[in-house]
């Protein structure tokens, strides 16, 4: 070999050592291409069931379900109210019909024996059914904080140690692995699949107590801490929040149900017991929603506004209905926005009627068995509800009904008031209107030319 045919050799060989990496495509992997074949679950061969509940229409079973609100509102308190009830076999707030066992805690910020323990024996709660997660022990035999999703088999082991049907994690924020980011949605997304499978396969209901965000805007569905992925993932939200109409009292509204219809909200207030412990007292329904909750005044001015809104339509209603088009127009000119009037009328629980095309407006104080008909008008063929106390109907003396014709009466009922009626139509419970608060109506009525 000659010296030159030496020296191209090493140059090709130095060239080939110095040549970046081209990685090779891996051989087909038969097992892998085995292992990766669809499952797949014919819905005919799926057997349907009823959702299971551990609170009716707000809490399921074998679910996820979030409660938001802001520090200080009494969530943890709540929850540990339904704690004493599901541990002694008691009915929700509501009344309906909880279900009965044992309860665990993953608590980040109360302490268990100068908070969680008296506030539950407050509620008359079982504490033998009730474990703390507070830690755990690796292979090494170190203790752990409690993470989510890396511990929970030990979650599962505490759920069948005491037959739980309630975990509560307080706040769920504190028990995110420092590997997740709660404001990427593909973190949390990963993080609560499995605790949702943890939950369908042992039937037991799992409550993630969570912060409401900083902003001050937006539906209730958006103000909860961290991805919208975290309300997406539950099948339940329940929010905590002041009761505009007093101070000193909460409200408990249902944010999201893909499971139910929107349950009332539950007004309750959290009072002391002589040790200086809290306990929740319910107070029944409130007419605020989650989102009515969020949008409270912001200061003393829009309070004054909404209590002119709400002595506007106090006024104006206690006569009697009014088109609800005609009352939003009055209530533009006295400077009420709609919001405001919106809100006025949830807190008086006011309602609306749609009738005969036209929708008017109604306090809530006249029971149903008491809405008279103002009658059939003939160019529109639309009944017309008069929305006034209907008196007994007028008889004679041998207990008959008067005039049975009813071709028209007069002053034989009198209005909410006190205006004599006309009446017109063979059925004496219906056909009665005021011409006086309702000119228009009556002139229609009696084919009479409009006032």
């Amino acid at each position: 070999m000659t010296a030159r045919t030496e020296l191209a050799r090493v140059a090709r060989e130095q060239s080939r050592l110095l040549a970046p990496t081209v990685p090779q495509a891996p051989a087909p992997d038969i097992a892998s291409a085995i292992s990766n074949k669809p499952l797949l679950l014919r819905l005919a061969d799926v057997q349907p069931v009823p959702v299971s509940w551990l609170w009716p229409g707000r809490i399921p079973l074998g679910k996820l379900t979030i409660l938001d609100g802001d520090p200080g509102l009494g969530k943890s308190t709540v929850m540990l109210d339904l704690a004493a009830r599901v541990t002694t076999d008691r009915v929700a707030p509501d009344g309906a019909q909880m279900g009965s066992g044992g309860v665990v805690i993953l608590t980040a910020e109360d302490g268990l024996a100068d908070t969680v323990r008296p506030r539950l024996d407050a509620m008359d709660g079982d504490a033998a059914r009730v474990v703390a997660l507070e830690a755990v022990r690796d292979q090494q035999r170190e203790i752990q904080s409690v993470t989510l999703p890396d511990h929970l088999d030990a979650l599962r082991q505490a759920v069948e140690s005491t037959d739980a049907i309630l975990v509560i994690v307080d706040p769920f924020m504190a028990y995110l692995g420092s590997y997740i980011n709660s404001r990427i949605d593909h973190d949390i997304r990963r993080t609560l699949a499995p605790l949702a499978r943890l939950a369908e396969d042992m039937g037991v209901a799992v409550v993630l107590i969570r912060h409401l965000n900083k902003s001050n805007a937006g539906p209730a569905l958006y103000r909860g801490g961290g991805s919208i992925g975290i309300i997406g993932a539950a099948r339940m939200g329940l929010l905590v929040a002041p009761d505009p109409d007093d101070e000193a009292r909460r409200v408990l509204a249902v944010v999201k149900s893909n499971l139910a219809p929107i349950a009332p909200s539950l007004a309750y207030r959290l009072a002391s017991i002589p040790t200086g412990v809290a306990r929740v007292e319910w107070e029944g329904t409130s007419p605020h929603s989650a989102n009515r909750l969020l949008a409270v005044p912001a200061d003393e001015e829009e309070r004054s506004t909404l209590d002119t809104a709400v002595s506007f339509l106090t006024e104006e209603l206690g006569s009697g209905p009014r088109k609800s088009m005609e009352l939003e127009g009055e209530a533009r000119r006295l400077g009420v926005s709609e919001r405001t009037l919106n809100r006025a009328r949830a807190r008086l629980g006011v309602r609306a009627q749609k009738v005969g095309g036209v929708w008017w407006t109604v306090l809530p104080t006249v029971p149903s068995s008491e809405v008279g008909t103002l009658g059939t008008l003939e160019d529109s063929d639309a009944t017309i509800r008069l929305f006034g106390r209907v008196p007994t109907v007028p008889t004679v003396g041998d207990g008959t009904v008067a005039d049975r014709s009813g071709i028209e009466l007069t002053a034989a009922r009198a209005c909410p008031k006190g205006h004599p009626m006309r009446h017109k139509g063979a059925d004496l419970e219906a056909g009665w209107v005021c011409p006086v608060c309702h000119p228009t109506a009556a002139a229609a009525l009696f084919g009479e030319p409009a006032p």
